[in-house]
């Protein structure tokens, strides 16, 4: 059974952050933000969430990591569905999610999980000091996702 725990010491936890965001120099813009869950599967840490609000009734998924081996398990479905039932009781009007136009797995699992495309970032990982390959493909755009939770 998985679940998440509010994390406090949350440089203890960059490494698995740069799973899903290589870049230690912008996850380090954001660690210190929102609120940092880690997720535990069989009383083990599988992962970590972090979540930011850009809006009194939004809340935007900065940073979901699980690492590899314990990755095609449903683990970050059931995080997902956790947090929706979360800010839901907290009240919140919607969920964000946003993803290179090169994460092609992510893009298929957002929708999955009933998030719809809301917004493209154009040139959103052009900041990154590095380019990103991912299939073939330069991420150089991030597409946003949204759900609505009421």
């Amino acid at each position: 059974m998985a679940y998440m725990n509010l994390i406090h010491n949350r440089n203890d936890y960059l490494p698995l952050l740069l799973l899903a965001d290589e870049n230690e120099t912008i996850v380090s813009e954001y660690i210190n933000e929102g609120e940092m869950y880690a997720i535990i599967d069989q009383d083990q840490l599988a992962g970590v969430c972090l979540f930011v609000f850009p809006q009194n009734d939004v809340v935007e998924i900065k940073n979901i990591a699980i690492y590899p081996e314990k990755q095609g398990k449903g683990l970050g479905r059931k995080v997902l569905s956790e947090a929706f039932t979360m800010f839901q009781k907290r009240e919140l009007r919607e969920i964000i999610v946003g993803t290179a136009n090169s994460s092609l797995e992510n893009i298929a699992f957002y929708q999955k999980c009933g998030f719809r495309m809301n917004a493209i970032r154009k040139g959103f990982f052009s900041r990154y000091p590095e380019p990103i390959y991912e299939n073939g493909i330069q991420a150089l755009d991030m597409i946003v996702f949204s759900k609505h939770l009421n």
